[in-house]
């Protein structure tokens, strides 16, 4: 299915690809269509057909940008109202396992988690509809999900751009690296709790 996706769209150009991109990456997040097509897939394709002159690539990232923070929007009202029902359905009872242990980090890290988040394409999926269901407050979500929105966006899209052709091995590059990347930033702030949390305890 993402093998017949990739070459469709990599077909077409101006309007039709803005569009088809935007509602990937809005749904990935807003509806879990990530467990069957990765909006990450739809926005480094968007940056190889900016590259091939098809598209404008500024207007791609402003599209990709608003339809990530835009869709995880919608998925936390979706968590908030319907949460526990959520969770209960078959797409999630199947990944339960990965589920709770999103929702540990979320407890942890709160924010943060939400902007990591956004770079793994489970927790890019998931984490929305959980924060909605923790009832975590909608400002500070925001505020996480539009950084993590803008950096994830625009780094993505332009990942395509410059690998061009090249963006098959790119893309699985990249989903592999920015894992590697988000635990070294979960080890390292670990580390600095702990650290912190140390010297408190010697001051008192």
């Amino acid at each position: 299915m993402i093998g017949r996706f990739t070459d469709w769209l990599l077909g077409l150009q101006g309007f039709p690809v803005y569009g088809l991109v935007g509602l990937v990456v809005f749904a990935e997040d807003a509806l879990f269509v990530g467990f069957v097509l990765p909006g990450e897939t739809a926005a480094v394709l968007g940056g190889v057909i900016a590259s091939a002159g098809h598209v404008s690539l500024p207007w791609m990232i402003v599209v990709v940008v608003a339809a990530a923070i835009i869709g995880d929007t919608v998925g936390y009202e979706v968590g908030r109202q319907f949460g526990p029902r959520l969770l209960r359905t078959q797409l999630l009872v199947r990944r339960s396992a990965s589920i709770d242990a999103a929702r540990r980090q979320l407890a942890r890290r709160g924010g943060s988690a939400v902007f990591l988040g956004r770079f793994v394409a489970f927790l890019r999926a998931v984490m929305p509809a959980l924060a909605g269901t923790a009832g975590m407050h909608y400002p500070r979500f925001l505020a996480f999900n539009a950084a993590g929105g803008v950096v994830w966006g625009t780094g993505v899209v332009l990942i395509g751009y410059l690998a061009g052709h090249s963006y098959a091995k790119v893309e699985k590059t990249f989903g592999q690296v920015a894992a590697v990347v988000v635990l070294a930033v979960v080890l390292i702030a670990i580390g600095i709790w702990t650290v912190r949390r140390h010297r408190r305890r010697q001051a008192s």
